[in-house]
Parts: structure tokens; sequence; C-alpha cells
């Protein structure tokens, strides 16, 4: 069976204010009901496969782990990266640890955050690839483009192996525009998907061959790896070592081994709003409304409006990206440039670059309402049997209100149930602890007070999810 590895740790930077550092597009639900993640995993449905392995960032891990569990997957395995190194070193841990259950196991490389429109399209791929990855051969997929695309990598075909792939020429960088049309009007060139399949130990022969030096890294770093119930923590100082390096410059440009398979599945990578504008279903007037919103004489405009009313009167491609904490207006046509904004604001180490208001945790989130000088208001979800740490602050009281469920409480050495419309206080420095023993998610509202409300001012003595900062 084909082992799928969806590499799951990008930033998604040109999606800001919707996609943050800590909360990124792969698990934002852009086109449909499903986040991209869920999207991909479901993806697989037509295709024999095992449970996917993951690779993501060590703070998305309960996230990505929670998204898996919502669709009933299963998974097998989800690597921690504790920095990133691009999409080389991730495939190499994934590879490494497939070949030690199965040396000649059949990788099937995805990203996480794509839109594929046509999944049979994307299926008859997947099986026209698996016999040449079977063969040895490293199979990288080529999207047949619809348009001139400046924003893509092109992998340009050479001669034919059989009647569904080729054998690839090279691998070319973004073009520019008359470049572009040239490529589609050859039909030589296909765009550079970054998806692939390949035998585990066959990808890393060839890191090896090309790629000592992250070979190495990879080995170092998984031989001294961990696991913690599905997730697999690998050895970060030797990982911090390994060059950060895409497997198109590590192996694919180098290998005599390389062959295209085209797919024509109405693929879309949502590198951007411009991207999303083009992968959502339009109104008559060429706009994209998501949420609340009204609109006069308003022409190929998207607007995506979370908690309140957007309203929008005679203009035209413009993106406006309404959230609980940020506004981003944009031309249409340079809404890329919104990663020189977020850069800006990483300069300035604006919380906003990383957190949205609403923040994910393990045991399920909290949205901070309101703040000011020595206070903070949060409302916060606790999912059904979920428990926070057994913790104390050291800078902080809180007061807890229940607005509905059930909470247990523990203050101290004292023990008890709180209800609807009932409170508990927590001075500074008592140890203290909250879960929630019913069936139902339990509401309540948290008012902190004191001179420090930082997130960083938690002292853990007890954790389930192993967290210990």
């Amino acid at each position: 069976m084909i082992l799928p590895v969806i590499m799951a740790g990008g930033s998604g930077t040109r999606l800001w204010p919707l996609s943050r550092g800590n909360y990124p597009k792969q698990f934002l639900k852009l086109c449909g009901e499903h986040t991209m993640l869920q999207q991909t995993v479901l993806r697989l449905s037509g295709i024999n496969h095992s449970a996917p392995m993951l690779i993501c960032n060590e703070e998305h891990r309960f996230i990505a782990a929670e998204q898996l569990r919502a669709i009933s997957s299963q998974n097998s395995g989800i690597f921690l990266e504790p920095v990133g190194r691009n999409t080389a070193p991730a495939i190499a841990l994934a590879a490494l640890r497939a070949t030690k259950e199965n040396e000649d196991a059949l990788l099937l490389v995805l990203a996480a955050d794509h839109v594929i429109g046509n999944q049979e399209a994307f299926t008859k791929s997947v099986e026209a690839a698996q016999p040449l990855a079977e063969s040895g051969k490293l199979v990288t997929f080529g999207i047949v483009g619809n348009k001139p695309e400046t924003g893509y990598g092109y992998i340009k075909r050479g001669e034919s192996v059989n009647t569904d792939s080729f054998h690839v020429a090279e691998f070319v960088e973004k073009p520019d525009l008359d470049t572009a049309k040239k490529y589609l009007e050859s039909g030589e060139y296909y765009w550079n998907s970054g998806m692939f399949m390949f035998k585990a130990s066959a990808y890393l022969s060839e890191l090896q061959a090309h790629r000592p030096d992250i070979y190495k890294a990879c080995v170092a770093a998984s031989e001294n790896s961990s696991t913690d119930l599905d997730f697999i923590r690998i050895d970060k100082e030797a990982f911090e070592s390994c060059p950060d390096e895409s497997v198109d410059y590590a192996v694919m440009e180098h290998t005599k081994h390389a062959v295209v398979v085209p797919m024509d599945a109405d693929w879309n990578d949502v590198g951007g709003f411009s991207a999303l504008w083009d992968v959502q279903e339009k109104d008559a007037h060429g706009n994209v409304f998501l949420g609340d919103v009204k609109s006069k004489e308003t022409k190929n405009t998207l607007v995506y409006g979370e908690g309140k009313l957007v309203a929008t009167v005679g203009v035209e491609d413009l993106v406006i990206i309404n959230t609980k904490d940020a506004i981003l207006v944009a031309d249409k046509n340079k809404a890329q440039d919104v990663k020189l904004i977020v850069n800006e604001l990483k300069a300035q180490e604006r919380q906003e670059v990383t957190f949205h208001r609403e923040v994910y945790r393990p045991w399920g989130k909290y949205d901070s309402i309101d703040s000011g000088e020595r206070f903070q208001v949060k409302r916060i979800t606790v999912k059904p049997g979920a428990k926070l740490s057994v913790q104390m602050h050291h800078h902080r009281a809180e007061h807890w209100i229940v607005v509905s469920g059930t909470a247990k409480v523990l203050i101290g050495d004292k023990e008890q149930f709180v209800t609807e419309n009932e409170s508990v206080y927590i001075p500074i420095t008592e140890i203290h602890a909250l879960e929630n023993p019913g069936k139902v998610d339990l509401e309540l509202i948290e008012v902190q007070s004191g001179t420090y409300l930082g997130e960083d001012d938690i002292v853990r003595f007890e954790d389930r999810y192993g967290r210990v900062k």
C-alpha cells in the first residue's frame, strides 16, 4: 500500500490575517466545510493507502492531531520539527522511519495546503505514478496549466516513458510573463506541484548520493528520536545542523531517475488571496463573499467577514479581510504584497503575526475578549473530558464565571463543582486546575488581574498533554 506523507509545516504568510504563525492556512476552512489538511486526507479515499504520516511544527501538534481525530482518521505518526528545514529533510525523516518497517515503502508526498477540484483526475494520476515509483523512479506530478502563471516553478518534460509519463528534462524557476506564455503555448511545461511519489529507499539513496550532509543530519536526528502518544520528536540539535533545502534542489534536479506524471485536476496551492478568489464560487458580479457581507455596486471583490457585518459600496478588484483583531484592505492584483506588511509586523514584534485573538489548545480554545492595564478577559471553551494543567501564576489572580456546562475545579487542596452562573476566585500563587467532566462543551469567562498577564506566567505541575511550559 501507499504511505501518504503530508507536509503540514508551512506558515502561509501571504494569507495574513487569516493565516497566522500559530494557526496557518493548512488548518483553516478556506474552501468548504473541512480544513485544508482534512481535505488532503479525505482526498486519499480513492487510493489503497495506509494511515498517513504527518510532518508539522512542534507548536501545531495538537491542532493537527485534533483535526485528524475530527474526521476519524488514523495516522502513522506525527513528526514534530523543532525548526523548519524545508522539504528535503522533512521527507528524509519520513523515509527513514518508513524503511524501518518496510524498505520498499512507497511514499506519496503531499502538501497539506493544496486545493484539488477534480479528485478523480488526482486519483488517476496517482495510479499512473505507482508502477513507475515501484520500479525505482522518482515521480513528480506536473500540473497541466491553464494560464501563463508567474508564481510557480515549472517542469519541462523530455522523452515519454509511457503514455502517462515523461522523463524530466529540467526544472525551471518562476518565469516572467512573456516566458510563461511561451511555456503554455509549447505544451511541454507543467507547473511544479511539489507532490511526489517514490520508494523510501530510492529517495534516501539519491539523497545520500547528492546531499550526504542532509542525509547524515537526518539520520542523526532520527536515531535520537522519541515517541509521545502519536508524536515523534527528533533530536533538536542534530536537526538544527541540517541544511535548509527543498527536495527539488537537493534531489530532483540531480537524479537521473526523475519522471513527471501530468495531472489535470483543477489544482491550486492557494498561495495568496487572488488564488483564494479563484477557487471560490462567485456571484453574478464576480464577487466572493464569506461571512456577513452586504454590497452595492461591487465587482470582482473578495470579502471575508468574521464576527461582524462588512459592507462595500462602489468598489472593484479588492480584497477585504476582517478578523476579530485585524483588517486587511488590498488591491486584488497586489495582494501578494501582504507579506511586506507581515515582515514589518515581525520587525515590530507584533503579536498579530503569530496569534489570532482566538487561540486553540489541546483542551479547547480561548478568545481574548478585552484587555487593559492590569486586566484581561477571556472566553474559555473546554472540550468534554478535557483538563487544563495543574498550575499556578506568580503575577495574576483569576476569576472564573461558568456560562454553560459544569466545571470541576481544584484550588489548593479543595476540589469542587461549579455550574452555570456560579463563580470561583483563584488567588495569586495558588495551585489550581480546571476540568470538564461533562458530555458537552464547558464555557466560562475568565477575568485575570495582576501586574503581568503573559501566557508565559504559568508554572505547570502536571499536564496530560506533555507540556512543560
